[in-house]
């Protein structure tokens, strides 16, 4: 089973200054910075995989969330995605790069964005070694098994629209001459309508599949879905779980011969979990999660400078507590800092976070801060670490502040869950 990473332009600058919060000299973003493939060994997974939406602005979507600047993608096509994703020379030979229309984009629409050959043009140009057929997703999943007839339109439409678009994904495909390994994308509102179309798609000459509409399906639904996929097409037939939410949960998922998967939780949960930022696996198996130290930087944060501009703190106060706060926790990492002392100098700063006009709910927030904040300081968890992030930058990595420490949080986080991975693999087999 190998796991990949959806890359959203993910990646640091290597000679960042923790100690004076400021890039390196004269630094080139993209340039002169590093993915996570780059900074860890092993490689913390097996693969990326590129939305085609991120690459390129979705025609008649308002909001699309484009990561890609024009001279990105044209450099993304002339030198091919594992160039320009840095996962070429035979270090990475094995790696997957795969592509997908990205539909998440374009979901309230009446139709996908890309045609069948634009998708395969994209792919074929960046050279991919798999590309899924554009689809149009269908979130509703009853495990009923209503019949096509008890559908509404919509739902109807999206599903006979995806497999229509497989079907001349593929065609052009064998004309081209099977430039990479097409996928097809299945769509459906139930276990077994998913299950049809698979089978649909295996006749059309797809030999790798890939699941879509997982995100909002709880995991009993996901386990009904597998089933019914497993008993209605061939045991060699491959499956992609396509932006598999459930990723804590993979060693439920093993025996439905799941041949990859794609997630981003585990690097963005760095940064957007409450309390869930920084993974560290348990010597019994499995997974700890721990919350990192919230430290922004003062004159940056929204909620802080809307205090500043509407005359509630005091820029140089803030910035103050700030210091001393970041000191402490330096202090702290070298043992010449008590554990009260570190946590009572974040708690000076982390009370102006946290601020709220409800005096009751203020109090306990704090104290739920501050149970998180002394369960992460007394296990230090990045001192048992031996990735490369957390030997190279130390406490720095549990640090909440700024995307370089943020990022590099996740590149951990990454590298932890694709171990966990294998070890759940090795343990199965």
């Amino acid at each position: 089973m190998k796991f990949l990473y959806s890359d959203t332009h993910d990646y640091v600058d290597p000679g960042y200054d923790f100690e004076n919060d400021r890039n390196a000299p004269k630094r080139r973003r993209y340039w002169d910075d590093a993915y996570a493939h780059q900074m860890m060994n092993p490689t913390p997974y097996d693969g990326l995989l590129v939305a085609m939406s991120a690459v390129r602005k979705a025609p008649g979507v308002a909001n699309s969330k484009v990561r890609y600047s024009t001279a990105e993608e044209q450099r993304l096509l002339r030198d091919g995605a594992r160039k320009f994703l840095r996962l070429d020379g035979p270090k990475y030979e094995d790696a997957m790069v795969m592509g997908d229309c990205g539909a998440f984009a374009y979901v309230d629409q009446e139709k996908p964005a890309f045609s069948p050959m634009e998708v395969f043009e994209f792919y074929a140009d960046a050279g991919f070694t798999h590309g899924v057929s554009p689809d149009h997703i269908i979130f509703a999943c009853d495990t009923g098994n209503p019949p096509l007839e008890a559908m509404d339109r919509d739902v109807r439409y999206r599903y006979e629209l995806s497999l229509e678009n497989a079907r001349e994904f593929m065609r052009i495909c064998k004309a081209e001459g099977m430039p990479f390994v097409p996928m097809g994308a299945v769509q459906g509102w139930s276990p077994n309508s998913i299950a049809q179309a698979a089978k649909q798609l295996e006749d059309m000459g797809y030999r790798y599949l890939a699941i879509g509409g997982l995100v909002p399906l709880k995991v009993d639904v996901i386990h009904k879905v597998l089933q019914a996929l497993r008993d209605t097409i061939k045991p060699k037939t491959d499956i992609h779980l396509l932006g598999f939410a459930k990723a804590d949960s993979i060693q439920d998922f093993t025996g439905y011969g799941i041949t990859s998967f794609d997630s981003t939780s585990p690097l963005i949960r760095a940064f957007m979990d409450e309390k869930a930022n920084y993974y560290i696996p348990k010597p019994e198996g499995g997974l700890a999660y721990y919350a990192a130290v919230r430290i922004p930087q003062a004159v940056e944060n929204p909620r802080l400078m809307r205090g500043i501009k509407q005359g509630i703190f005091n820029a140089e106060d803030l910035q103050k507590r700030e210091a001393i706060a970041l000191t402490a926790l330096r202090r702290f990492d070298k043992k010449e800092e008590t554990l009260e002392a570190t946590i009572e100098a974040v708690m000076d700063y982390q009370r102006f976070l946290t601020l709220d006009g409800d005096s009751d709910k203020h109090q306990k927030s704090l104290k739920k801060t501050r149970e998180q904040v002394e369960r992460t300081l007394k296990d230090a968890p990045w001192k048992r670490c031996g990735c490369d992030i957390c030997l190279d930058i130390g406490v720095d990595v549990i640090i909440f502040r700024s995307a370089n420490r943020n990022r590099r949080r996740g590149f951990h986080n990454l590298g932890v869950y694709h171990q966990h991975v294998q070890r759940i693999l090795e343990k199965t087999l």
